[in-house]
């Protein structure tokens, strides 16, 4: 007898279906085919345990599983649930004529119980879109998968769940997707920019990198606060829309990080990888291909501290991502992308003692020493941070000042604001959100500047040598100051604003 029963292999955030064939013959003997890893292949070991323990029988018989399309290499222990249903089904222990109208997917314990599975979001959202009728999981999963509209999702705790389903011997409540509240308190953060003493002109530089998503560095000596500010920055970011929390979410789940019944994640990521990362677990990939570090901080914040302490290869590798907001892993039969529209955020120290250079302080490090320390950031790369701030050590009267500084949620506002601008500039613009993803069409069009302000770029370009690329990065940032002040066009102050903020192309730190 032959039954078809369906699953999804997930490549990047999508889903692919896979059609499990399963067919009893005569003989006795166990076949899989259809390019299966060896997790599956060990399945018929599970399911025959989780059989015997749950009191169903193993058919005595030739069994043969055919996963197709089988040029696609199939991976993960998810598909045990898929192939043990098409084994109960075959040998009449199921008997549902509707049972291919559910997509069903998780890994079996010995003991008959399933266990939760990576990627449910995405599979839930392809299984929607196929018009199949429910999506049978582990409960564990099931609020996740609830986000998606318009399909069943069956939540079951053990094999024996879903067989007396399927033979309508128990009734199943589909799951309604229930909010996390343990998510929504996260917005309520436990740091605020109030805390901070004194680095005004640092708040208003992350101020900015915020209203635009722009990239920003952070270079000042160790104790002037460069991790105290990175780390309050996703308290001044505008709140995930729906769109951006699904897309989070569904890289999250891919890389097995939602939590058991979780659903959708409601703040921006913000992850601060060691700096002895490595390239693949930054950028993402593997024999298994996963998203790194830069995919899990899509639609949020990655943080680099101590920048000069990666090794060079890794940071080379996120050029391509911080143009092109995607990466893309190539394998010699499959090629998958992450998105990485991530906001780099990074500090470090100016010299390898930490100071700045002082030509009247015998103690901080010569020049050269200094030059050739900060030399172990590439151009290539520090021409796509748009901001670079000089982050000096605070004094001790601003360290004394009892008053509190200006909140977190006073400077989102304004952040907010010049957001919903930007997003209703560009609304006619796929993809295109804010400043900072602008390309250099769209650049020419909204970031025009008088002939005054051309002049002041043209000496800036002329006395800091900068490249082309970091004149189309000051223009932009440009555009998101005239944005905070509700201009339309960009003034010559703007841009002076911007430039200044270029540290160290025109020698700051010297």
């Amino acid at each position: 007898m032959l039954v078809k029963t369906f699953g999804c292999a997930v490549y990047g955030i999508e889903a692919i279906p896979i059609t499990v064939e399963t067919n009893l013959s005569n003989g006795i003997n166990f076949f899989l085919v259809g390019l299966p890893d060896s997790a599956i292949k060990e399945s018929h070991q599970r399911i025959k345990a989780a059989f015997t323990n749950a009191d169903y029988k193993y058919p005595r018989r030739e069994i043969t599983v055919n996963m197709a399309p089988a040029d696609i290499r199939k991976e993960g222990s998810a598909y045990d649930l898929t192939i043990a249903v098409g084994i109960l089904s075959a040998s009449e222990q199921i008997v549902n004529p509707e049972i291919e109208k559910y997509l069903i997917m998780g890994e079996l314990s010995l003991d008959g119980g399933v266990q939760p599975i990576r990627g449910a979001l995405s599979i839930a959202i392809k299984a929607r879109d196929m018009g199949f009728k429910g999506f049978i999981l582990p409960y564990q999963n099931a609020n996740e998968a609830a986000i998606v509209e318009g399909i069943d999702i069956i939540g079951v705790e053990n094999i024996r769940d879903v067989v007396d389903y399927l033979n309508g011997m128990k009734a199943i409540v589909p799951a309604k997707f229930q909010r996390d509240d343990r998510a929504e308190d996260a917005l309520n953060y436990l740091v605020d920019f109030a805390d901070v003493k004194g680095q005004e002109h640092v708040k208003r530089a992350l101020e900015i990198a915020a209203s635009g998503g722009h990239n920003i560095l952070l270079v000042g000596p160790p104790g002037s606060g460069k991790t105290m500010l990175a780390k309050r920055l996703p308290t001044i970011l505008p709140p995930l829309t729906i769109d951006e929390a699904l897309e989070t979410t569904k890289i999250h789940s891919v890389a097995g990080l939602v939590g058991a019944n979780h659903g959708l994640l409601m703040t921006r990521p913000f992850r601060s990888p060691h700096h002895t990362v490595s390239d693949v677990a930054l950028v993402g990939g593997g024999s298994n291909p996963k998203p790194g570090e830069i995919s899990l901080a899509h639609n949020g914040i990655l943080f680099l501290d101590e920048l000069p302490e990666y090794k060079r290869q890794v940071l080379e590798v996120m050029r391509q991502p911080l143009e092109d907001r995607v990466v893309t892993i190539s394998r010699a039969k499959m090629s998958v992308e992450y998105p990485a529209g991530f906001m780099l955020v990074a500090s470090m120290n100016p010299s390898p003692s930490g100071n700045f250079y002082d030509a009247n302080d015998p103690n901080s490090d010569p020049e050269i020493v200094v030059k050739r320390y900060l030399q172990k950031i590439s151009g290539p790369l520090m021409d796509r941070i748009d901001l670079h701030i000089e982050v000096p050590a605070v004094k001790f009267e601003e360290l004394a000042d009892v008053r509190k500084g200006e909140s977190s949620e006073e400077i989102r506002k304004r952040v907010v604001a010049a957001r919903a601008l930007q997003e209703n500039r560009y609304k006619e613009y796929k993809g295109i959100y804010y400043n900072a993803q602008l390309n250099p069409q769209l650049s020419e069009k909204y970031c025009q500047v008088s002939d005054a302000g051309q002049l002041l770029l043209k000496n800036a370009m002329d006395k800091m040598g900068l490249s082309a690329r970091s004149y189309g990065r000051i223009l932009k940032v440009a555009r998101t100051i005239a944005d905070l002040e509700k201009s339309v066009n960009i003034e010559p102050h703007h841009l002076a604003e911007a430039i200044q903020y270029r540290s160290l192309d025109r020698g700051g730190l010297m």
